[in-house]
């Protein structure tokens, strides 16, 4: 009896000691997981760019002038040298009244100035008119001897200079009447408005057929030589600009595939890289960080289908194809760290983590390319925390890749 009581209560003993224990084991860690696994593998390049049009022409005023009203809108289509805006000179600036008053009496001392001319005119003529009448008693004379050949020509000399001073008072009167038209236009245009007579107009013409795209000035006025007015271009020279980050730009190749999407339609654009700009420049990010990046030009496969669709200044998203590959190992990235200076997964294997180091590929937004460490079908810890160590029980949540 003895023995049988201690021996039932030896095994009471080790149950509870093993409840005990099973009670302190920890719990395995819950985390997430995926599968590792092998198939096509794209690395790419994802930016935002804005189309563009490979050459435009802005037209602009090719001198000073008055700007008539431009009828020409914005999507207009226009010919080569169409007439596009016109221009005339300049209206005289208005004058103050003490201007206007000098200017009123400039007139009236003008028109003085003429009726003297007249009248200048009429005296000479009148002279002018009895020299010859003298001329010819003074001849007739001559012609009988009865006067000597010096006073003939006393006679005649007069009379060739009163012919010359009617012709110098005709003149006075034309000089006169000049300055009266002159005095008069000065202050007709005085006001500083348009004269309704016709003026000279100068018709500026586009350089190249296509649509109106800018239309920087519409309404009359005067305008400075070389201001811009309107800008053609033809959108069958659509492309796109991509200002990558310059680590990413020395990837890129002419001819690169780059698919545009993001641009507000359900079709995804094909294109190909045209350029990579040899120089680049600095821009500040949103975060306030210098970052250097190089334009990329991208021209479109079907450009006239693409045309019917945007225009100049439209935002779209450029994924370009660096690397394409089938039968691609690959996992989240997030599932890699670095350990001892390598990359390392944890992979799940009899409910339990265990440490394996890596070697990674090429990588291609939130996915890395796996070339040595993981074969196809093991499961791996997607974002492993502190709790996660080798040899520790975990629970995975298998998740899609």
């Amino acid at each position: 009896m003895k023995l049988r009581k201690k021996l039932l209560w030896g095994l009471v003993a080790l149950g509870a000691a093993g409840l005990l224990a099973w009670t302190l084991m920890p719990a395995p860690v819950s985390v997430s997981a995926v599968e590792v696994k092998s198939g096509a593998f794209v690395e790419s390049v994802d930016e935002e760019g804005r189309t563009r049009l490979r050459d435009s022409f802005t037209v602009s005023a090719p001198i000073s002038g008055y700007l008539q009203r431009v009828a020409l809108e914005v999507g207009d289509e226009v010919a080569q040298g169409q007439v596009v805006f016109r221009m005339e000179p300049h209206p005289a600036p208005a004058l103050d009244a003490r201007s206007m008053e000098q200017a009123r009496e400039n007139l009236s001392a003008a028109r003085s100035r003429l009726e003297a001319a007249r009248a200048d005119l009429e005296t000479q003529q009148a002279e002018a008119t009895f020299a010859d009448a003298e001329f010819e008693r003074y001849r007739h004379l001559r012609e009988r001897e009865l006067i000597s050949a010096t006073e003939m020509d006393r006679v005649r000399s007069v009379r060739d200079r009163q012919r010359a001073a009617v012709r110098a008072a005709e003149n006075g009167v034309d000089v006169a009447r000049f300055e009266v038209e002159s005095a008069r236009a000065f202050l007709d245009i005085a006001s500083g408005q348009r004269p309704d007579a016709d003026q000279p107009v100068l018709e500026v013409r586009t350089p190249s057929a296509g649509l109106v795209l800018t239309r920087h000035r519409c309404c009359e006025g005067a305008i400075a030589a070389g201001d811009p007015v309107i800008e053609v271009g033809h959108l069958d020279d659509l492309e796109v600009q991509v200002d990558l980050l310059s680590m990413d730009a020395v990837r890129v190749r002419r001819d690169m595939r780059v698919y545009i999407t993001g641009w507000g339609g359900d079709e995804t654009l094909a294109a190909r890289v045209r350029r990579v700009e040899p120089a680049g420049f600095t821009k500040v990010s949103a975060l306030g960080v210098d970052e250097q990046r190089v334009p990329v030009i991208i021209d479109f496969d079907d450009v006239e289908g693409v045309a019917e669709w945007l225009g100049v200044g439209f935002r779209v998203e450029a994924e370009f194809l660096l690397w394409e590959g089938d039968e691609v190992i690959q996992i989240p990235t997030s599932a890699l760290f670095r350990s001892e200076g390598r990359w390392a997964v944890f992979v799940v294997q009899d409910g339990r983590a265990a440490l394996r180091r890596v070697e990674t590929g090429r990588r291609s937004g939130m996915v890395t390319q796996i070339l040595e460490g993981l074969k196809p079908g093991e499961v791996v810890v997607t974002h492993p925390g502190d709790r996660v160590r080798d040899g520790v029980r975990v629970s995975p949540e298998l998740r899609g890749g």
